[in-house]
């Protein structure tokens, strides 16, 4: 492989890394300020718990032998010490923690459900056992030639098309948000309203950080494929999330009278969830009118959680779940030469939504027992008056803003 192609995988891994930092800053800015070092360390706790079983077998489970497995075998090559021997082992490698870095992120995105009131050592023993179970297999399902790569081949229908993490990130990890706010109730006095972003700036740098890294997200992986297609991944990924921009903010003004920064940051990360499975296989106009529609769609359905009474505290459901749903959903319709509007017929629509919806369930299903059996055990959610102090101190012995007299 040539150097260029190598240089830009290194690259990309940097850049989604980075987006967890953007992650810890985009929520850390949404919560309340006695509790913004809590809801940072849950993303940085994530990325070291995370990184570790990667590395030590959740690489090997993220791909299967063949399509009726469940995941890798998780002892093949425990540390990765053979792959680091092999006589490709430095591309491989590569690519291995290029892994890690969408597995990091994704656990990482549940803990927006469940800002303000989860225990520090709770959400750390839910994170090891989630991704082993859910992320670590159902990765293999999509990318590492389990059951929905291969789904298409079985049933005689085109491929599912999940170029960058649809199903396998965004799905799955709005199932499991949904779970554990459903576990860990609602936070004392919710309502809408009762509680305002802390810090606006510090909510658009973590858009911005996120909108920065996705690049890497959505283009990384064509360093093994030579680049060929990352002119239009690139431009759909910068299409469909400007798009999601103008798409939230006329919801928002329309339903609320004013077009908020808050909204235009909550706006892109829908584009960018919805564009992701979708990057490399729609025509930037097809990707422009995605955005919209997710951008819409997302502002309206962060009110879900007032309607039917579950505490999603930063709308993860709302964001990553149906956005997720819609990119996914959306490539039945216009993916180039197989969507339903585009010279296909419903093959393509029929794949995306059994691998949708098999992903949904199973990630709901596993985080809502895996949550529960935590919260009977030894408890996820923090005592009322911790939460209503704020649980920085109480969890973490730190403050978020030391502020003094001068």
């Amino acid at each position: 492989m040539d150097t260029g192609s190598i240089a830009w995988g290194l690259t990309a891994t940097a850049l989604v890394l980075f987006m967890t930092p953007g992650v810890a800053f985009f929520y850390g800015g949404l919560v309340k300020a006695k509790s913004v070092v809590s809801m940072m360390m849950m993303s940085f706790g994530a990325l070291g718990l995370i990184t570790v079983l990667w590395i030590l077998y959740g690489f090997n489970m993220s791909a299967v032998d063949g399509p009726t497995q469940f995941a890798g075998n998780p002892f093949s090559d425990f540390g990765l010490g053979s792959l680091a021997t092999g006589e490709t082992g430095n591309l491989d490698l590569l690519g291995a923690t290029y892994g890690a870095t969408f597995a990091i992120i994704t656990v990482a995105l549940i803990s927006g459900a469940v800002a303000d009131r989860a225990k520090f050592g709770s959400w750390m023993i839910f994170a090891g056992i989630w991704a082993t179970l859910v992320y670590f297999p159902v990765a293999a399902w999509v990318w590492g030639g389990g059951w929905i790569m291969s789904l298409g081949e079985t049933l005689g229908l085109p491929g599912v098309i999940d170029y960058a993490g649809g199903t396998a990130v965004h799905i799955n990890a709005g199932a499991a948000a949904l779970a554990l706010a459903l576990v860990l109730g609602k936070r004392i006095g919710f309502q809408k309203g009762i509680t305002k972003p802390h810090n606006v700036p510090l909510v658009l740098l973590g858009a911005s950080i996120l909108w920065f890294g996705w690049f890497g997200f959505n283009a990384g992986a064509e360093w093994l494929n030579g680049l060929a297609n990352v002119g239009l991944i690139v431009v759909n990924t910068l299409g469909a999330t400007a798009a999601a921009i103008l798409g939230w903010l006329i919801v928002e003004k329309i339903k609320d009278g004013k077009a908020t920064s808050v909204g235009a940051a909550s706006g892109a990360v829908a584009g960018l969830v919805a564009i992701t499975p979708a990057c490399a296989n729609l025509e930037p106009g097809w990707a422009l009118l995605l955005g919209v529609v997710a951008g819409a769609v997302c502002a309206m359905a962060i009110e879900m959680k007032f309607k039917f009474g579950f505490d999603d505290s930063l709308d993860v459901v709302g964001i990553h779940l149906v956005g997720g749903l819609i990119g996914t959903l959306y490539l039945g319709f216009f993916a180039i030469g197989t969507g339903l509007f585009v010279g296909g017929d419903l093959g393509q629509l029929t794949v995306q939504a059994i691998a949708a919806f098999a992903v949904l369930i199973y990630s709901f299903v596993v985080a809502f027992l895996l949550g529960l059996a935590i919260e009977k055990t030894i408890g996820f959610r923090v005592k009322n008056e911790d939460e209503v102090a704020g649980i920085d101190t109480s969890v973490h012995g730190e403050e978020g803003y030391a502020l003094a007299n001068v």
